[in-house]
Order: C-alpha cells, then structure tokens, then sequence
C-alpha cells in the first residue's frame, strides 16, 4: 500500500470514528476515536478468529506495514509538541518552576527506578523473567506523563485551566526528560541505539540530549521571535512557525539531541513572546487557528493508530497477566514519585492542597509516545512483552483515567473551588 493510500485510510478511519463518537457516544473527542478504534480492531479479530472473513487478515497487514515509532516520533511529534505548547502561559509556567522541574527530573527517576525493579520481580515471579535492562526501559518510557495525551484530553474534558496548565506543564518537561533517559538505556544494548557503557559517555549522552535540546530550542525560538517581529504579514508569520518545527525537529534528529525538548522550549517562547509581542491581532487569529487545526488533525490521528496497534500486539493470557499488574505497578510508581517530591518541596515552604496527589498522579496520562519507544525497541521476545504491557497501561490511562479525571476533581473540591485555589500545587 502506497503512502498516500496509507494516509488516506487513517484519516477516513479518523473523520468516521470522530463522527460516531460525536453523533452517539460523545466521549470527549480523542478518547473516543480511540475507544471506537479498539472496538472496531477487536471485531476485525474476532472475524478473523472464527474465519468469517479476511477482512481481519487484511487489516493486520494494513496496520503492520505502518512505521507507528517512525510515524510519531519523526514525524508527527514536532507538531503536536509545538501546538501543545504554544498555548501554555509561560508566566504561570514559570511559578511554578520548581515544581515542574523537579517533577519532570528526580519524579521521572523515581518512577523508572519503582517501575523497572517491580516489573521485574513481577516477571520473574509469573515465569515470564527479562534482562533487568528492559525493565528499567519499561520504567522510561512508561514514567513520563504524555504530553499529546495530557493537553489534548484535559483540555477537552473540562478540567480548570489553572490546573491543566500545572499538568501540562510537567507533562512537557518529564516528556522530554523520559525519551532523553529512555535513550541513555537504550544506549546500553548492544546493537541498540547510540552504544555507550562508560559512565563518562552516559554523562554526555545525556548532557547533549537534554542540554543540547533545551539551548537549541531556546535559539531558534529566539531566532523565530525577531522574525516575526520584523515583519507583519500572517502568511509569512505562519509559515516562519512551521519552519521552526519542520526545521527544528529535523536538525534536532540529525544532531541527536532531543527534538521534543527543543520545540517545547520554542513552542513557549512563540506562544509568549511571539504572540503577545511579536504578532498583530490577525497574525495571532491566524496562527492559532492554524496550530488548533493541526493539534486537532494529528490528535485524532495518533488516537487512531493507537486504536488499530491492537491488530498487532501479540496478547496471550500471560502477557495480559503482566499488563494488568503492569497498570498497578506504575500507578504505583506515580504516586510515590509525585508524593515524594511534594513531601520534600513542603519542607521548603511550596504549600500543597491534599489533593494535589491524587488529581496529579490519576491526571498524569500515558499515550502514544510510549507506544512508539516501546516499539523502538530491538526485535525480540523481549520488546513484544514490553510493547504489550505498555498497551495495557496506555489504553487504561486514556480511557480509564482520561474518562474519571474530571469527576475526580470535582469529588475532591469541584471546578470554582479548583481554580481559587493557589495552593493546589504549589506556590
């Protein structure tokens, strides 16, 4: 199947799924393409399974021969990023700095640490033992909340900007920081990744990753921003902003460090500096219009292939076994990587409502950047146990979490009292 044909079946798969939901359902949007798309790929499985029809056998093959790590971390991630960022208020952001920061670094740690060694006395208790390497990749890739899944459901599902905004902000951050330490591991596996074993080499790794990422960022946000400046003309304006992500992303690959780090931070400034200083009205009205566009496109999407990559996870009753204490586990881990840090910080004088815990660790949304690292990994029995485990704790994030959150903060104070509240995480 060609690449336009490719495309074409997952935005028709995409526009179909959307209306059903919003015709029937009424899921808040991205949860629901993706519930209708699991339940479509289930059928296609059953069809197959009792030999009705091929039909189930064609789509195994469609959704196969479709690079879902290449697709999203290349070329689809940049965007989402960008568009995700370019809203987030940079002053508030930066109230709240620590917090995020040591969220989105010692949190992310914390959670691999308890997520990796639980993974692995688990697997090695249900018969099912691993390399305790591809433990520890479990606990990168699922640790760091999914800034694509955070925005794009918050958003639409109600919760108070004030909150959302505290969310998303780590979301970005701990994003970039995981895929930074998932590489550093990945590094680890011969034949895997950029191959390091010194201690020296790791250190670098990381510093050119996350460092080189952030500076990078900050220079071509810098760059975008005395551009738009210069001129007023929306057209121009607009394509300046798909350059620094196309451009951006693009250098980042090539120089290995992080992409997603990098639009982040240019994403912040365009969406601060560039919209509030740099931009006209109409050049403003335009350009969101336009990202709004493009979040809302490749959202619905990604949800898409998150739904169908159920055709060809390999799900057998072990490995569901370990995708069910697979979910405990890094919830686990999520609480006491949010709860620790938070404990800390109240030593030093950050105040936290009581409920800030929980909204944070059952907000802290996984989605499909994890899917694509766990699908990055090098081919084996190995990587198929891992890829389906994190399908499990994906699948129940959106639509477990991703459905419960909102009535969750409303048992625990409502939206008037959430949003009055400068506390709830911190100040």
């Amino acid at each position: 199947m060609t690449l336009f044909n490719l495309v074409a079946v997952l935005v028709v798969c995409a526009a179909v799924f959307a209306y059903l939901n919003h015709r029937y359902v009424r899921f808040p949007s991205t949860i629901g393409i993706m519930a209708l798309a699991m339940i479509f790929s289930s059928v296609m499985l059953l069809l197959d399974a009792f030999g009705i029809s091929s039909i189930g056998k064609q789509a195994k093959v469609i959704v196969g021969s479709i690079d879902f790590n290449g697709t999203l971390m290349t070329v689809m991630l940049g965007f989402l990023l960008f568009a995700g960022s370019l809203h987030v208020d940079l002053e508030e952001l930066f109230a709240k700095k620590w917090e995020v920061f040591v969220l989105s670094t010692i949190g992310v740690l914390v959670s691999m640490a308890l997520a990796g060694a639980g993974m692995y006395l688990v697997l090695q208790i249900i018969g099912h033992p691993v390399p305790f390497i591809y433990c520890l990749l479990f606990g990168a890739l699922i640790s760091p909340t999914d800034p694509v899944a955070v925005i794009g459901i918050l958003s639409r599902s109600g919760v108070p900007d004030s909150l959302r905004i505290k969310i998303a902000g780590e979301s970005l951050f701990n994003d970039g920081i995981g895929v930074v330490v998932f590489a550093v591991l990945l590094g680890m596996i011969p034949g895997a990744g950029e191959h390091v074993t010194t201690p020296q080499g790791i250190g670098l790794l990381f510093l050119r990753e996350a460092i080189g990422g952030v500076l990078f960022g900050f220079i071509i946000g810098y760059v975008g921003y005395r551009a738009l400046k210069s001129i007023n003309d929306y057209e121009t304006e607009l394509l300046i902003t798909l350059a620094l992500v196309i451009g951006g992303y693009a250098f980042s690959l090539w120089t290995h460090i992080s992409g997603a780090l990098a639009i982040v931070v240019a994403g912040l400034m365009t969406g601060n500096q560039g919209r509030r200083l740099a931009m006209s009205d109409e050049t403003r009205e335009h350009v969101d219009l336009f990202w709004k566009l493009v979040d809302v496109v490749l959202n619905a999407v990604l949800f898409v292939l998150m739904g169908l990559e159920i055709l060809v996870i390999r799900i057998t009753p072990l490995t569901a076994v370990a995708g069910v204490i697979a979910i405990v586990i890094s919830l686990l881990a999520r609480v006491v990587s949010v709860s620790l840090p938070v404990a800390v910080m109240k030593l030093f004088g950050r105040r936290f409502s009581d409920g800030a815990v929980r909204i944070m660790t059952w907000g802290g949304l996984r989605g499909g950047i994890c899917i694509a690292l766990a699908l990055s990994l090098p081919n084996g029995s190995e990587r198929d146990l891992i890829l389906t485990i994190t399908y499990f704790v994906v699948a129940f994030s959106i639509l477990v979490q991703g459905l419960t959150v909102e009535s969750l903060i409303m048992r625990i104070g409502g939206k008037r009292e959430l949003v009055g509240s400068a506390d709830i995480v911190g100040h």
